[in-house]
């Protein structure tokens, strides 16, 4: 069984404010990312911005995959992990800015994230404790109010 898992919009404008082309600089800006970061998914394939000169320009499928490429780290999945689902939607001809993933990858996914939430939280219980606190707060944003 598929299940179909949408990427979120982007924290800036919404898809119909854009213009069809931007530049490698506006989208970094959309999605909250790096330029370093975006020149890393194109090498790795998984991006193909339009070159004019040294300039790269994403129009709206290229920004569509972004899009999916940040809910899939999200989500935490891997980029291998990414990109093949991404050449799963390329099969079917439609890149339609969600994930079809069956049942069980959404089992091991979850599986997978709830161990390392384990491993977290008993991190961070061992660094409590070396604090000689085991019941101090890790987040300190409730004190800053």
């Amino acid at each position: 069984m598929l299940i179909e898992i949408a990427s979120s919009a982007p924290r800036s404008a919404p898809e119909e404010n854009c213009s069809p082309l931007e530049t490698i600089a506006e989208v970094a800006v959309r999605f909250d990312l790096t330029l370093r970061t975006l020149r890393f998914y194109e090498q790795r394939g998984l991006l193909n911005p339009i070159r004019h000169g040294r300039t790269r320009y994403y129009d709206a499928e290229q920004k569509l995959r972004v899009q999916m490429i940040v809910k899939g780290k999200q989500l935490g999945f891997t980029l291998l992990e990414i990109a093949d689902f991404m050449e799963a939607e390329g099969r079917s001809n439609t890149v339609s800015g969600a994930f079809h993933l069956h049942t069980a990858t959404i089992q091991t996914q979850l599986r997978h994230l709830v161990e390392r939430r384990n491993d977290i939280d008993q991190a961070i219980a061992e660094l409590q404790a070396a604090l000689g606190d085991p019941n101090r707060k890790t987040d300190n944003r409730e004190n800053s109010k």
